[in-house]
């Protein structure tokens, strides 16, 4: 054990928190070790268990045990350096500047080890042991070295200053407590000491609790910032994408113009090809003629001539070419056209890509949504899952709680949403009646129901397969490009809007805007009754697949 303490040194044994060798060293479950006093006190003034090594936090605060190795070694090394300090007082060295000096020592002035506050002076190692080994002086209040030790004595009654006046706020001395503070409310120095240290530790524990909220709040505002970033880039993706596409749809009609362009131009061009191969062939024709009718011309045969001429009148058919000629095609309003085309294009893209956006965009804020039995209308069955419903024939024999609807065949999720943004499809295929929307917490649920915001109703319904409407008080009346088979409701609870879409076609269907909530909104579904069969088939609430 000796052998290796000699290979330590003293960094190695002292405590991080009073940096003097361990007293009774613990350890924590990290791996990290502590004057058990020193790590209790300071878990005592902070808010959190947190290890002041590795700043690993507990939940509650840790047992520690005694590290008996680190408490062995630990004595081992006070005891040799004590033996070393021993060894070497004669060779004391003297007190360096801002260093205290001893009082007694004559000539060279050796460092002092403590001060006393009974005798007013401090003492180096050697003329300290008085007060280690005699029982009067044993008494004595020792602390590290202090110089001015006159400050600490009444300047009134030459006194030692070892009572607090709570009424004036001030170190007196005894003399003082029968004097001028006879009637204050004193007490002793010690005890006003621990009561400032104590409050002074609750500062502590305010600051560090004002600290680590700051912290808090830090990360709140990295975490904003996050999010931002993530929406900024988000929304950046989502720009190029509508923006290239729209790039590419102008460059292909800019292609198509030019094409079509050039494609009357090679077919002018092919038809005066045409015309002048014709037109070539037959001065081709013409020419083998007038070399003929030269040759015969310069003929002094008579009998030749006369024989060969009446073949030389009958002149070879000849295209009448008047009336021919290459009229150039008119590009005369080409490009008005196709610019006109462009925007027409460009217009119902950019409608689908906004709302693909826009649909994408909402997605973001799907919530789970499970159906909740006990609002469930009597003729309602809903599925194992919570996730289907539709009409029953029959009235089932249920509790008539407050919370279920009655007569009519309706039903509101389990989940209730008092804030935020929330998102949510159900898929209505095969359906000839629903509505669907969202229900404040306050509606009525028994008897007739009329549906209207000024009710607590925001919904859209579907009649007779092909009539949609937004019952927004009055009706307005839908018009849709197709049947949806499913719908997405979205709703933004802060700016007071309620959307639907159509999932399939990418497509808003209809928005109420500035709604004021001040209540829970609920999720609401209506089945419709199934009509003989004809609309049977269930409203389903399903898995949102993110648009791409």
């Amino acid at each position: 054990m000796s052998a290796a303490s000699c290979l330590l040194t003293e960094d190695q044994f002292l405590c991080s928190i009073c940096l003097d060798v361990f007293t009774d060293p613990v350890s924590t479950s990290c791996g990290h070790n502590f004057c058990k006093t020193c790590i209790t006190e300071h878990w005592n003034i902070n808010v959190l268990y947190q290890c002041p090594s590795c700043k690993k936090v507990f939940n509650t605060e840790p047992e520690l045990q005694v590290n008996t190795f680190i408490s062995e070694m630990a004595a081992q090394f006070r005891q040799s350096a004590q033996q070393k300090a021993s060894s070497s007082s004669s060779e004391q060295q003297a007190a360096k500047p801002g260093e205290v000096p001893c009082d007694v020592c004559t000539g060279t002035k050796v460092k002092a080890l403590k001060s006393c506050l009974v005798c007013l002076a401090s003492y180096c190692e050697t003329h300290l042991e008085p007060h280690l080994t005699m029982a009067g002086l044993k008494r004595h209040q020792l602390i590290d070295p202090v110089e001015n030790l006159e400050g600490r004595m009444c300047t009134k009654h030459d006194k030692l200053l070892e009572l607090f006046c709570k009424t004036d706020q001030m170190c007196v001395c005894v003399l003082c407590t029968v004097l001028d503070h006879k009637t204050h409310d004193v007490v002793p120095l010690k005890e006003e000491y621990e009561g400032k240290k104590a409050e002074l530790g609750k500062t502590e524990a305010e600051t560090q609790q004002m600290i680590q909220k700051r912290r808090l709040k830090i990360q709140e505002i990295k975490r904003s910032v996050e999010l931002s970033k993530e929406d900024a880039d988000r929304e950046i993706a989502g720009g190029v994408q509508v923006f290239s596409a729209l790039k590419e749809s102008v460059e292909r009609s800019q292609a198509e113009l030019i094409d079509t362009i050039k494609e009357k131009q090679r077919e002018t061009e092919k038809q005066a090809e045409g015309f002048i191969k014709e037109l070539e062939q037959e001065i081709s024709e013409l020419k083998k003629r007038s070399s003929e009718v030269e040759q015969l011309s310069r003929s002094e045969d008579h009998l030749h001539l006369l024989q060969r001429l009446p073949s030389l009148n009958a002149a070879p058919p000849m295209k009448d070419w008047t009336e021919v000629s290459v009229r150039p095609p008119s590009y005369e309003g080409s490009v008005v056209r196709a610019v006109s085309q462009v925007e027409e294009t460009l217009s119902q893209q950019m409608k689908k890509l906004l709302a693909e956006a826009e649909l994408k965009r909402v997605q973001q804020y799907a919530v789970d949504v499970t159906l909740d039995p006990d609002t469930a209308s009597p003729k309602l069955i809903l599925s194992d899952d919570r996730k289907q419903v539709k009409h029953g024939n029959e009235k089932k024999n249920l509790p008539d709680n407050p919370e279920r609807f009655d007569p009519c065949v309706m039903v509101l999720a389990k989940q209730s949403f008092s804030s935020g943004r929330f998102y949510y499809e159900v898929q209505v295929k095969g359906k000839t009646d629903w509505d669907l929307g969202v229900a404040r917490e306050s509606i009525n649920r028994k008897g007739n129901i009329t549906a209207s915001p000024q009710k607590g109703f925001w919904m859209i319904w579907l009649r007779n397969k092909n009539e949609y409407k937004a019952l927004a008080g009055p009706s307005v009346r839908l018009s849709l490009k197709s049947q949806p088979e499913k719908v997405g409701v979205f709703v933004d609870y802060e700016e007071g809007l309620v959307s639907f879409y159509d999932v399939d076609a990418a497509a808003l269907i209809y928005s109420f805007t500035g709604c004021c909530f001040t209540e829970k909104l609920y999720p609401y579904f209506c089945p419709c009754v199934n009509n003989g069969g004809k609309n049977s088939a269930p409203l389903i609430i399903s898995a949102v697949n993110h648009t791409e």
